[in-house]
């Protein structure tokens, strides 16, 4: 188990990153939860520091609470190859998929519990009673008990689910639901992602959100962005004169290093050249080979390219199939014609340093012309929102949460079936072949994130989430 370290940003920050009028109110709606938190302790707990959105949203949910006096923490637990396999069996069955094909059954509890009885221990000896602990996603669920029994008060927040219960999904919540009685409140993502195991009474609703001052979020000149994706060697050409510098966390200037692990058929797409992109972790659930068929099927002929990015596949902990995954679409990649493949580009980025990640995400959706998201399964989906916050036209699935944040036809344009590649096809040639309608989608799609998918509504919500809890755990210790 490790903590996390936390830099507070100073509340004069959320004035500059959402206006003063939203700053007033954010300012009103908090006020009297923090004085009521008083000297308890929120726990945010979860299975990695680095890659994904819960991880990222944690980084500044918890800068923005700290600078308003909350003491608010983060903390990550261990887990063996085997513990993480098992819950990517669980993350994929809930979101209706098979997955690895594994068992749920006797010997899987056996190793959940053992794996998170050693971290139970560690994490006792630092949570007092009365603290707030909210666990994310399935890794944590066999937490609860304990943590309730310790008089703490417990929340946990699930960030996936399907769009339709099946077999694959049932099955991952009979594993659950014994783990998860005792939790005094769940957050869900969407309504729809409820399983009829838990309390509805028990459930909220919180959709994600972004910071629109982080690494990833944050404004970034032309040449800046030319030179920083030059640096990393994803683009070639451009601008010129430029420094692949950011801001980072602390306010002091970051300077990109690192270059991306390229897998491409010669030289980088030029700086001038039309740019479709997808950015996402390497998992089949993102259909990466979905977008390279599609691309290679229906824009051979356009002049554009495609890049998809993802992580470096050994940097995120809780991801085992990322390194097959990312096998497979290589794969893929080389079985492409020539024609095509010459324009479809893999980048592994670099993760050694976080903030340098995201500003080299930063970059590249503010170069594309297009961002996609073409998945199968999604709980929400922050490389929309992020795309959509930088005026981006999107091209994305009706999927998951992706839904609540596209209007089709006014913030981007949704393809209905995943799988319907002439669809996605034709989607990216009408923003490719009418650039005042991609506009326009950009433009309706920054308003709608700057409306309803900022942290400040994001941290609202759990504090009301905090407040509205029984001061008294209702798990009675002997």
């Amino acid at each position: 188990m490790n903590e996390v370290p936390i830099t507070a940003i100073p509340i004069e920050q959320v004035e500059r990153a959402v206006g003063p009028k939203m700053f007033e109110q954010f300012q009103a709606s908090t006020a009297d939860t923090r004085r009521r938190l008083g000297r308890s302790t929120v726990w945010h707990i979860n299975t990695t520091a680095q890659g994904g959105g819960v991880a990222e949203m944690l980084v500044s949910l918890l800068a923005y609470a700290r600078g308003l006096d909350m003491d608010m923490r983060w903390l990550v637990i261990d887990g063996d190859p085997g513990f993480f396999d098992l819950t990517k069996r669980i993350h994929n069955n809930l979101h209706g998929h098979s997955g690895d094909g594994g068992e749920l059954g006797d010997e899987e509890h056996k190793h959940y519990e053992m794996t998170l009885a050693g971290n139970i221990k560690n994490l006792l000896k630092v949570i007092r009673p009365r603290d707030i602990v909210v666990c994310h996603d399935p890794q944590t669920a066999g937490l609860v008990p304990a943590l309730a029994e310790h008089w703490a008060k417990v929340v946990w927040r699930c960030h996936i689910g399907p769009d339709k219960f099946n077999d694959s999904v049932n099955r991952a919540w009979m594993f659950l639901a014994k783990y998860l009685e005792q939790a005094q409140r769940y957050v869900f993502t969407r309504t729809a992602f409820i399983p009829p195991q838990l309390d509805e009474s028990k459930c909220v609703i919180i959709p994600p959100s972004i910071d629109p001052l982080s690494c990833k979020n944050q404004p970034m000149a032309a040449d800046v962005v030319e030179a920083i994706l030059g640096k990393t060697g994803i683009i070639e050409g451009g601008l010129g004169g430029g420094d692949p510098v950011f801001t980072r966390e602390n306010g002091s200037v970051g300077r990109v290093e690192r270059c991306a692990d390229m897998i491409h058929l010669g030289r980088a797409p030029r700086f001038d050249r039309p740019l479709i992109v997808q950015v996402s972790r390497w998992d089949n659930l993102k259909d990466p080979i979905g977008v390279m068929r599609g691309f290679g099927q229906y824009l051979a002929g356009e002049e554009a390219s495609l890049i998809l990015a993802g992580p470096n596949v050994s940097a995120v902990a809780d991801d085992p199939e990322g390194l097959q995954v990312l096998a497979d679409v290589e794969a893929a990649w080389r079985n492409l014609p020539h024609d095509v493949r010459k324009h479809v580009h893999l980048a592994c980025l670099p993760m050694t340093d976080r903030e340098e990640n995201a500003a080299i995400v930063n970059a590249l959706q503010r170069h594309a012309t297009i961002v996609v998201q073409k998945s199968l399964q999604e709980g929400f989906g922050l490389t929309v929102t992020e795309a959509m916050w930088k005026s981006k036209p999107m091209v994305a699935t009706a999927v998951g949460g992706i839904q609540d944040q596209i209007e089709s036809g006014v913030h981007g344009l949704l393809i209905d079936d995943p799988t319907d590649l002439h669809a996605f096809g034709d989607a990216l040639k009408r923003f490719l072949h009418d650039p005042e309608f991609a506009k326009k989608a950009g433009e309706a799609a920054r308003a709608r994130v700057e409306k309803e998918f900022l942290f400040t509504r994001h941290l609202c919500q759990y504090l009301e989430v905090f407040d509205d809890m029984d001061p008294n755990p209702h798990v009675q210790v002997a």
